[in-house]
């Protein structure tokens, strides 16, 4: 009872400190509207954050150690967002943007900063969420890989707007729907951005110009959809390492051309065993070189237009034993599976997994788990209920995304004996 009654006053403790800070808080921000800060660090997301009497500050578009004049633009509790109404003094990182709308464009985030610290900043970041939200401590270092900063991007998404000699294309603004036009896209492939710079001209010859289009481009290509009439569209062919894989521009396909092979080459590993799970495999960029590393492979995908590149992928490539593949989801596959494998490798979207996959997760426990995320916030959630499981081993950081915000992230966990 006693110890009980301690957890009981230890909470409410808890609960009392943090309605000071909200009222605190909420005070300082009713009425405070605009003030100079300087940013201390990036957080998670890519903001800039300062604090302001104690209060949390969230700064787009700014680097650590700028001094900048901000005006509030969202309350929250017991913190803001902030925008720069005027930049006072520029951090030792921070650069002109090389791209011209990236003031107004909601592509990317980062451009103001120094290529060589994006990584770094993104990484501290996402470790600092993964070890707050997630309890994540490992008894190694992280490991940060990083690639070409510009003219990486294999795949994207172009708004359109207007139709004839008024037709316009580009991308959203920041947080907004509304269309900033543009030719030119730095981060982009070569190829698609001399496509990017062409579109207005070829789309005013298109009676209804689709509102988006999803472009991709492989060793060939690129390909387009919706179908538009004199757009390319189909399948695409590109070669990652040793394996070759086709998909087009409506399955998901990592778009970071010159980091795919040691993404595929981290997630694989070097242990090797009888059998491994490949859940939303998309088209198979993991459970090809699994195959490598087991005697058979599972592949799990629940879109049926990436399980017909994965059939296809899985077939073009040589091996003693096909992949078995299943198109259901991740949940109805493992309601229903009865073997435990040896290895899962998981790349869930954004969201992360649900409840019920992490649930039969713990219950099958394979002796190994590797997680690729794309979402530092989801990935921790999920790691507070696998850790207490599972022993984190390796934390590998790849930025796949220069430019942006985004982070992938790979973990390695084995069970804990």
């Amino acid at each position: 009872m006693q110890r009980g009654s301690e957890e009981d006053r230890k909470s409410a403790d808890d609960r009392e400190r943090l309605s000071d800070r909200q009222r605190h808080a909420a005070a300082v921000l009713a009425r405070v509207d605009s003030a100079e800060l300087r940013i201390e660090k990036l957080v998670q997301g890519g903001d800039g954050l300062a604090r302001l009497e104690g209060v949390p500050i969230l700064v787009a578009r700014t680097a650590p150690g700028d001094l900048v004049r901000i005006r509030i633009s969202e309350r929250r509790v017991g913190w803001a967002r902030a925008e720069v109404d005027e930049l006072l003094e520029s951090g030792p990182g921070r650069r002109p943007p090389p791209c011209p709308v990236f003031d107004r464009c909601g592509g990317c985030d980062l451009q103001h900063i120094e290529d060589s610290l994006q990584g770094p900043l993104k990484a501290a970041a996402a470790r600092e969420t993964l070890e707050r939200l997630g309890g994540l401590r490992l008894a190694t270092e992280p490991v940060l890989l990083t690639g070409e900063p510009w003219g990486y991007r294999l795949r994207a998404q172009w708004r359109v707007a207007g139709e004839g000699p008024t037709v316009r294309a580009g991308y959203f603004a920041r947080r907004s729907h509304d269309l900033i036009p543009t030719t030119v896209c730095p981060i982009l492939d070569p190829r698609l951005e001399r496509e990017l710079a062409s579109l207005p001209d070829r789309l005013r010859n298109v009676a209804e110009p689709p509102r988006r289009l999803d472009v991709a481009v492989g060793d060939d290509g690129p390909s387009y959809a919706p179908l538009v009439e004199g757009f390319p569209h189909g399948a695409l062919d590109l070669a990652v390492g040793e394996l070759g894989f086709q998909f087009d521009s409506r399955t998901f396909f990592q778009a970071h051309r010159g980091l795919l092979p040691r993404l595929v080459e981290e997630v694989a590993g070097s242990h090797r065993g009888e059998l491994a799970w490949d859940l939303y495999a998309g088209v198979g960029l993991f459970a090809l070189a699994l195959r490598a590393r087991y005697t058979r492979v599972t592949a799990v995908e629940s879109d049926r237009i990436a399980v017909r590149y994965l059939r296809r992928n899985a077939r073009d490539q040589e091996a003693p034993e096909p992949i078995e593949i299943h198109n259901i989801s991740a949940e109805s596959f493992l309601q229903h599976a009865a073997t435990r494998p040896d290895r899962v490798v998981v790349d869930p979207p954004r969201t992360g997994l649900s409840r019920s996959v992490v649930q039969s997760l713990l219950t099958l426990r394979p002796e190994r788990l590797t997680y690729v995320s794309c979402d530092p916030a989801t990935l921790a959630r999920d790691l507070r209920a696998l850790i207490p499981t599972y022993e984190p081993e390796r934390l590998v950081f790849l930025d796949l995304f220069p430019q942006t915000a985004h982070l992938e992230t790979v973990v390695h966990l084995a069970q804990r004996s």
